[in-house]
């Protein structure tokens, strides 16, 4: 079983007949350019997601804010995902717990998780109509589970400014 899969993704890779050694000097820079803009697009997810954690009391976290930063690693991220749609969740769950702010049960998990999924099938070698499928969902996903994570950090800041308010209305005579 395990042959006749390494001999099919061998074959599909053989196939594709692309010469590596010849790429046009623009196309070399398209590649870099497409390249370059996901990591930046990652590590201004990845801020939105420490941001996020930074909200959140130490004693409620699950993941430390700065471990958002591997979310920029290629490969890594593959993986890293799966990690963080679980520990923020879970870290988000026992916050809204503590200030009693009603919201969803583990709060972006399920958009964080088919994001995570949608992601890892991107990156195996399929038939491109697949692809292109599994990319565009995964990034309708990206985007929902980004804007939904945001929506959770603002939560949180206009909760402890309301806090705040609240605590200097107590204070006044």
């Amino acid at each position: 079983m395990w042959c006749g899969f390494h001999r099919a993704i061998k074959s599909k890779y053989l196939r594709m007949n692309i010469d590596y050694e010849n790429l046009s000097p623009e196309m070399v820079q398209l590649i870099v350019a497409v390249f370059l803009i996901r990591l930046v697009v990652w590590a201004f997810y990845a801020n939105t997601i420490r941001k996020t954690l930074i909200r959140v009391s130490p004693e409620n976290r699950l993941m430390n804010p700065n471990q958002a930063w591997l979310l920029v690693i290629p490969f890594f991220n593959i993986y890293w995902n799966f990690s963080v749609a679980s520990r923020l969740a879970d870290s988000l769950t026992n916050e809204f717990y503590d200030r009693k702010i009603a919201e969803e049960e583990n709060p972006g998990r399920i958009a964080g998780v088919w994001y995570a999924w949608l992601f890892l099938l991107s990156n195996i070698p399929l038939p491109a109509f697949i692809l292109v499928t599994i990319g565009l969902l995964s990034i309708v996903y990206f985007v929902g589970y980004w804007v939904k994570v945001n929506n959770f950090r603002n939560l949180l800041v206009e909760h402890e400014k309301l806090k705040d308010n609240q605590q200097t209305h107590d204070e006044t005579p």
